[in-house]
């Protein structure tokens, strides 16, 4: 008879999932990704407040703000901030329907998932035509 308790001996238990066991669900990446996205706003905000005090400091200091923005690197930040930004909107909204109790059967948790994806590709692609179109 195997002894199941005492010092030294290991009871049967599971263990942690982890990715070796565990593949990965859209939920569990766009929960990543919801997460990734809110640290990423602290950075993004930044750039958001260094513009708002060149534009209270002044025209001079604001055309020169504005003239980093304006670099081919600028306006990849500026593409993966807007895309961060709808991305982490998308995901609260999200995140708000299951804090109502609704959305909770799988089907709808894979849709919800899939379209917090779709909604911010599509929204960034809205906003940067918008403004490519001249709108702002």
């Amino acid at each position: 008879m195997e002894a199941t308790s005492g010092r030294g001996v290991r009871p049967e238990r599971p263990l942690s999932p982890h990715l070796q066991i565990y593949s990965p669900l859209v939920n569990m990446v766009m929960s990543i990704m919801h997460r990734i996205t809110g640290a990423a706003l602290y950075v993004g905000s930044l750039l958001v407040a260094w513009w708002l005090i060149a534009a209270a400091t002044g025209p001079d200091y604001y055309n020169y703000v504005s003239s980093w923005f304006a670099t081919w690197a600028g306006k990849v930040v500026l593409l993966g901030y807007t895309w961060v930004l709808m991305h982490h909107m998308v995901g609260g909204i999200r995140h708000f329907i299951w804090d109502t109790g609704h959305g909770y059967d799988l089907r709808t948790i894979d849709i919800l998932s899939w379209g917090t994806l779709a909604a911010s590709f599509t929204l960034t692609a809205i906003i940067w035509a918008f403004v490519a179109l001249g709108g702002a």
